[in-house]
């Protein structure tokens, strides 16, 4: 079974002409508010693409945005989240421009209660369960290294996407078993290590950072230039990209998570699951929303064959 550790938001959009500047004020284009949080788009996108039940440590506050929340994980089964009581659940605000660009604004809330005793809680009702966990770093990082140690101790594998980026710990990225920056967050990461980061010559930098970081395989998805990995052997290769229109790029990157664990659990193959992977997200770009934009399993077949 598959199972997310992580964040649940209510996404709050504003699509724009252009990134509004510093001291601008610009009429929005227009409002629409969709289901997401890193942790949620993948738990959706996995139960979605699996149409199996997938487990899912969150907290939600107890407000209409968590009870929206809630009703559309039961529509998913996804099951094992908590609701706080006399707390907000959590919110994105996030711009989008009229290239499918975004920028985002992240209100933690009721996220920010996802402990140990919750995740201690989680692992005792459906640990034995579990054989592939996602997790991201919308949640208080010590509550993703605590995350991290009790899946290394059960043998479970991990799938970390180390985003929003700045408060990872590369100390806890030893043994991981897949890494999955985008490529900004990888230039980060290597700036934070001190490794020349050259994006021409991007197997030099990842062959690096693999090594000092000790994560078994690393990914870095790069839109629309697809995917370029390293797995455990130090073997690279790249998955090309599929030409699509974009409208809006967010949670791909999540969306592409949550299909790498559907099909990586189902086939063991890398290279198949990351182009299924890279095949869903970039079908989420061509619509509108996070959780909204999940394909179906038989979409991501039809383009990926």
């Amino acid at each position: 079974m598959i199972a997310v550790i992580g964040s649940s938001n209510m996404d709050i959009v504003f699509n724009v002409e252009h990134f509004t500047l510093p001291g601008e004020t610009q009429k929005a284009l227009s409002l629409d508010f969709y289901f997401g949080g890193k942790g949620a788009n993948q738990a959706v996108a996995a139960a979605k693409l699996s149409e199996k039940p997938v487990y899912f440590c969150s907290c939600l506050g107890d407000d209409e945005y968590g009870n929206q929340i809630s009703q559309n994980f039961k529509k998913y089964k996804t099951e094992g989240y908590y609701v706080q009581k006399n707390e907000k659940t959590g919110r994105a605000y996030i711009e989008v421009d009229k290239n499918g660009e975004n920028r985002i604004i992240i209100f933690s809330g009721a996220n920010d209660n996802v402990d140990k005793e919750k995740i201690d809680k989680f692992f005792d009702q459906y640990g034995d369960e579990i054989d592939i966990c996602l997790l991201q770093n919308e949640i208080p990082m010590q509550s993703v290294e605590y995350a991290i140690s009790k899946l290394k101790e059960k043998r479970i594998t991990i799938i970390y996407d180390p985003a929003p980026v700045g408060n990872t710990k590369i100390e806890s990225l030893n043994g991981i078993d897949f890494l999955t920056p985008n490529i900004k967050e990888f230039m980060f990461l290597c700036e934070k290590e001190k490794i020349d980061f050259d994006e021409n010559n991007l197997d030099k930098s990842m062959l690096e950072f693999k090594r000092i970081s000790k994560v078994k395989n690393l990914i870095v998805k790069m839109g629309d230039k697809g995917v370029i990995y390293i797995d455990e052997d130090e073997n690279l290769a790249k998955i090309k990209p599929l030409k699509v229109k974009a409208v809006d790029s967010t949670g791909a990157g999540d969306i592409f998570n949550g299909a790498f664990a559907v099909a990586f659990s189902e086939t063991k193959d890398l290279k198949k699951s990351l182009n299924f992977a890279n095949t869903a997200a970039a079908i989420s770009v061509e619509r509108k929303g996070a959780q909204s934009s999940i394909p179906k399993k038989e979409e991501v077949l039809k383009r990926f064959l």
